[in-house]
């Protein structure tokens, strides 16, 4: 099994933000999971990447049980992840941002050195190149647009060589035009090094447009899963979730 989420559940006080949940990520395919908000999904996220330990279930990766495992351990174990709110460092060029990454992953002491920046030139230039921000390597990352500094924030979760990249609403505040080409460079990159994808988004234009599986969540629990057409034409997911956005 390549990824699989076991009865998942995670209390917060009274609050029971992921209440049963289940899911199976297969590699190769973009799985989605949707819900409405407070549906549990950015906890759900979290759990698997050791930002919180679950009360009960499991999380199982490679086979491997990686429950409440920290963040390092389960990242240099192959999972990545960007988040809903941009996280780069604003004040650090692009190339500076994804060299920090790059030298975290090789485990090797930081500085912007002549020596260091020649050293990992070549991997710095291919995750510029592979999310389209090769033209900008001195531009101050807080200067970019929403979507490159999205597309910045995906290439530093890629200098992890991940085996599987976690979305938290890839597209968020974006513009129509520009939100399909973030998605569409997104997915490119990681079909290029052999990233699974896994994701959520209130966008269903998104979720449709990308998605292989799609799970959906409601009050803490996992209630469905299927194919985009089966969940695009399911009553209950429409009931709960999607009615005021049909299509």
């Amino acid at each position: 099994m390549f990824l699989e989420l076991k009865d998942l559940r995670k209390w917060f006080g009274g609050v029971r933000a992921v209440d049963g949940a289940s899911i199976v990520v297969k590699k190769g395919e973009v799985t989605s999971v949707i819900g409405p908000n407070g549906a549990g999904k950015t906890t759900l996220f979290n759990l698997i990447t050791g930002f919180y330990k679950p009360d009960s279930g499991r999380v199982i990766f490679l086979d491997q049980d990686i429950t409440g495992k920290p963040i390092r351990s389960i990242t240099r174990m192959g999972i990545s992840r960007s988040f809903q709110i941009v996280n780069v460092f604003p004040k650090l060029t692009v190339e500076e941002n994804i060299m920090v990454a790059v030298l975290a992953q090789q485990h090797k002491s930081f500085n912007f050195s002549p020596y260091t920046k020649k050293m990992v030139k070549e991997e710095c230039f291919r995750l510029l190149e592979s999310l389209k921000l090769a033209d900008s390597p001195d531009v101050l990352a807080g200067q970019l647009s929403h979507g490159a500094q999205k597309r910045l924030e995906v290439a530093i979760a890629l200098a992890a060589q991940p085996k599987v990249l976690l979305l938290d609403e890839p597209t968020a505040g974006m513009a129509n035009e520009e939100k399909f080409s973030v998605m569409d460079t997104i997915r490119e990159a990681a079909k290029k090094q052999d990233i699974t994808i896994f994701l959520c988004a209130h966008d269903m234009s998104i979720i449709f447009s990308i998605s292989d599986v799609i799970w959906v969540m409601h009050n803490g629990k996992t209630i469905t899963h299927g194919s985009v057409e089966e969940i695009r034409n399911n009553e209950e997911v429409h009931k709960i979730y999607l009615g005021e956005r049909r299509r």
